[in-house]
């Protein structure tokens, strides 16, 4: 009987084949750092012990100062901006590594007080449950960025390189992850992985993140800013609200901190320039 049941139902499919379950594509959700997963801005968390360290004179602080509150009132243009980057490039070229991490790791609960969404940490989470990899894409160093991509559990990072040389930061900068170059960055990284960006999602508040939100076929807006919500209405790109931060410290996990502050070798004047160039293409 087994044998003839085997038989009838061989009959009845010959020809036919075994097909292997279809693969599902691998895919990954990118996310910007500044006013995406945190509330404020990662750039300049270590001005203050930098100066008290002696790496920054209270002239440049208020050099900075003085450009961040032409953006505030809107007066900062792209070249003045970008004159500032070059400046504080320079200023920190020479500055000792191992110097800077001192001073991080000395500062590192006082100076890192910026707040993470809880709305992202969610979302973070959701996208890992469903098996996709999450990738934090900032334009902010990667010292800085890498230590919290890993309180997130983040796979990879995206961030701008500074220059260094003999211990020391030559104030060049190596690649800046800003732009465009986010989106060149991003489809490096898919091409390595395997990602279909066209099943991938991506999440940013600024309109400079049109090209990494246009790279991927599931692009979100968070707190957008003017343009980009005008951009995500002509796209039809979902406009998120993340409205309630917790306290970066409450992701620590044991074993974390060591690698936390081993990692955050900031260089904060150059970054606040930085975020200054994007802020100030934003109203260009």
């Amino acid at each position: 009987m087994a044998t003839d049941a085997a038989g009838a139902d061989h009959g009845a499919h010959e020809g036919a084949r075994p097909t292997a379950p279809r693969a599902q594509p691998k895919t990954a959700a990118f996310f910007d750092l500044d006013k995406t997963i945190i509330s404020t801005s990662s750039a300049t968390a270590f001005s203050r012990p930098f100066l008290a360290g002696g790496l920054l004179t209270k002239r440049a602080v208020l050099r900075t100062a003085y450009a961040q509150f032409f953006y505030l009132v809107g007066a900062a243009d792209a070249n003045q901006t970008e004159r500032l980057r070059r400046e504080l490039s320079r200023m920190v070229a020479g500055w000792e590594v191992a110097q800077v991490s001192a001073i991080v790791e000395d500062t590192l609960h006082e100076s890192i007080d910026a707040a993470v969404y809880a709305e992202a940490v969610a979302l973070i989470d959701e996208h890992h449950a469903a098996g996709r990899d999450v990738v934090i894409v900032s334009a902010s160093g990667g010292e800085v960025v890498r230590p919290i991509a890993a309180l997130l559990g983040a796979d990879h990072v995206i961030a701008t390189r500074m220059g260094v040389a003999d211990g020391r930061y030559t104030g060049e900068i190596d690649f800046y992850a800003y732009g465009p170059h986010k989106e060149v960055a991003i489809r490096e990284l898919a091409a390595r992985n395997g990602y279909d960006l066209e099943a991938s999602y991506a999440y940013s508040d600024s309109i400079t993140d049109a090209p990494m939100l246009g790279a991927v076929g599931n692009a979100s807006a968070v707190n957008p800013d003017r343009a980009l919500r005008r951009l995500a209405a002509q796209e039809g790109w979902e406009v998120l609200t993340f409205t309630r931060p917790v306290p970066l410290h409450a992701l620590l996990r044991p074993g974390r901190p060591a690698a936390l502050t081993a990692g955050l070798v900031l260089l904060g004047a150059a970054l606040l320039a930085w975020r200054l160039v994007i802020r100030a293409r934003r109203h260009g």
